[in-house]
């Protein structure tokens, strides 16, 4: 039986539970039918021994299972000895006719049927960590399977100016674009430090890692053309780099065409609970049942009401994960950036510019416009929904303005660095190239930034040459603050670093640069196909339920108010009023215009352009229905 280290369980109360629960279930680790969930765990990169975190899972497994079997009995005694009324009649479901019997028979029926529940729900907590094992390890696959192309091209670069392999993968880890990819080479790294072996860590990250079709393979050869030479080690890096691109641009493609699948599932799904209202309000009229009133924990309501609020619910929950899925799908070198918001005084004189300091700035106008709409007796929903609209109509312009200048600046960039390259190529050294562009070379809105990079180059001296210039790239990248500088200057740093050839980087740079702006721009040309699907989809919504307010309703409501001096068909006569009707055709409107919204800005750029599409959408909304006379 396996002892826990006395580091790792520790003293006290604690450490007694974890002695415990090793003793008593430490075993199961041994057994053959978790040999898979061992692989999973170092699949996965779960922190800790797989030993001790199946000792937790049993553990929490006969918890739960306890739990689950004294629920169980205590149901089964609580229900009633009596005959329970069925149809009108005095009798037990045949489910349930053990429990009219006596006493002792109840009693083992009791036991046994809380026995069996706790078995199953033992059962299903142990199965549940082997799929939260597999799920991690899939995550991984797949974060692991989108970054190695970029990675892989980054080698390519550093290779230019080291030989040292160990140090290359250490440059790829420090970058956080890497991913799952850094993570696994910072892995490797580990295990080198703490076996005195790369080529031994190389291998055994190669056994454990999930990608078992891209990156166990690379590992094995990486390291096998390493100790070949150095040339070796570029030649194969050169033809890993353009097959992994050939691989991503077909996943690329793959995922293209699931997200053209998505937006026409997405339009059926949200055009399907107007339709239900519709149907609804249709079917309402013949079928008295829908308006009878039933109790919940909330207060009466109707079948009806609850179906169409329900409608409400199932557009905003479509609308969320189809604006995650879009997300998810979007390539993670072609991700929008991540704005981070300054603390202090700072997120205030940074709002006109920021969208993250804008996000909270603007938090007490939507509360102070929500508060002015209730005081004059507005709606309750009108007030969030107009709030919702203060509030994302000004975060969204915010980052409007952001991404027009960050756009002006990465085609600046893109130019920028041709420009160097070009004068490079003529045998200037890198300091005098920058500091000529700079002066020849107006380049909108990334001009201060190349003059302040010019200048600090100016400042280098010959003994701490490498690091000075090291420190103005990554100056120079930070206040251009955009995706594409960070990924493309980065690469620079990163070879300068370890000696590469300027010339060599800049030339490889190049290349980088101009596929990864070509990919950007492709892929916004794209996405604007699916800004237009979700601002169709809502405007036709719009359409449909104004048409159904202003010649369906009416005509359903004077059927009604008739359908009491006829003797014919049997027609409920409350069953249509034009002000709750058209209240509540109003709310799902509204409900997916936020979801429309969602997909929209989300397809375009991030959750910023979200809250400012959905904001437009809601406004617009608001103000056809208020013309039309259909807001109450």
């Amino acid at each position: 039986m396996a002892t826990p280290p006395e580091e790792r369980v520790g003293r006290g109360r604690t450490g007694a539970l974890k002695r415990g629960l090793y003793a008593l279930f430490a075993d199961h680790a041994e057994q053959r039918r978790h040999a898979r969930d061992r692989k999973r765990f170092r699949a996965a990169n779960h922190t800790g021994s797989f030993d001790w975190f199946l000792v937790r899972v049993y553990g929490l497994s006969w918890l739960v299972g306890s739990l689950a079997s004294l629920g169980a009995v205590l149901a089964a005694f609580a229900l009633p000895t009596t005959a329970v009324p069925i149809s009108g009649r005095g009798v037990f479901p045949p489910a349930l006719a053990p429990l009219a019997a006596p006493p002792m028979v109840r009693f083992v029926v009791a036991i046994l049927a809380g026995s069996a529940v706790g078995l199953l729900a033992k059962w299903a907590t142990v199965r549940a960590s082997g799929l939260y094992l597999r799920w991690r390890a899939a995550a991984r696959r797949s974060g692991i399977e989108r970054t190695l192309p970029g990675a892989v091209r980054y080698l390519r670069a550093l290779a230019t100016g080291s030989d040292d392999p160990e140090r290359m993968l250490r440059k790829v880890a420090e970058q956080d674009v890497y991913g799952e990819t850094g993570v696994a080479f910072e892995r490797a790294l580990s295990r080198a430090t703490l076996s005195g072996s790369l080529d031994a860590a190389l291998r055994e990250t190669a056994r454990d890692t999930p990608s078992r079709d891209l990156l166990s393979p690379f590992l094995v050869k990486f390291r096998e053309h390493a100790s070949q030479g150095e040339d070796a080690l570029r030649s194969y890096l050169r033809l890993e780099s353009r097959m992994l691109s050939h691989r991503q641009d077909r996943a690329r493609q793959q995922a293209s065409d699931f997200l053209e699948l998505l937006a026409e599932l997405f339009i059926v799904l949200l055009v399907l609970p107007a339709l239900l209202v519709v149907v609804l309000t249709v079917v309402s009229v013949l079928a008295p049942g829908l308006s009878t009133p039933i109790r919940t924990p909330l207060g009466a309501t109707t079948p009806r009401a609850v179906a169409v609020y329900g409608a409400a619910g199932f557009a905003l929950a479509v609308g969320a994960g189809a604006a995650w899925l879009v997300a998810e799908l979007r390539p993670p070198d072609q991700a929008p950036p991540d704005y981070t918001r300054p603390s202090g005084l700072a997120t205030l004189t940074s709002a006109p510019f920021n969208p993250a300091s804008a996000a909270v700035v603007c938090v007490p106008l939507a509360c102070g416009v929500g508060g002015a709409l209730f005081a004059v007796g507005t709606d309750p929903a009108n007030v969030a929904l107009l709030a919702y609209a203060a509030y994302g109509l000004p975060v969204g312009a915010v980052l409007l303005r952001r991404a027009r200048i960050d756009d002006a600046k990465d085609r600046e960039m893109k130019d920028f660095v041709h420009a160097v390259a070009g004068r490079m190529s003529l045998g200037r050294p890198f300091p005098s190239a920058v500091e000529t562009v700079a002066r020849e070379v107006d380049s909108g809105a990334l001009q201060s930034d190349i003059e302040d990079l010019a200048f600090t180059l100016s400042l280098t001296t010959s003994a701490g040459e490498g690091d000075t210039r090291g420190a103005a790239l990554q100056r120079f990248t930070a206040a251009v603050g955009t995706p594409l500088a960070a990924q493309t200057m980065g690469l620079v740093t990163g070879a300068l670093d370890v000696g590469g050839d300027t010339e060599a980087v800049f030339d490889t740079l190049q290349q980088e640069i101009g596929r990864l702006y070509h990919e950007r721009k492709a892929l916004r040309s794209a996405m604007l196909t699916y800004v237009a699907v979700g601002w169709t989809t809502a405007l036709l919504i719009i359409g449909i339920v104004l048409a159904v307010n202003l010649h369906v309703l009416d005509g359903f409501a004077q059927l009604s108010a008739v359908s009491g001096t006829s003797g014919g068909i049997a027609i409920d006569p409350q069953a249509v009023e034009l002000e709750r009707d058209r209240y509540r055709f109003y709310l799902v409107t509204q409900a997916t215009m936020l979801a429309c919204g969602w997909f929209a800005g989300v397809a375009s750029r991030d959750r910023y352009e979200a809250l400012l599409h959905s904001a437009a959408l809601v406004v617009v909304c608001y103000t056809v229905f208020a013309v039309a006379g259909m807001i109450p």
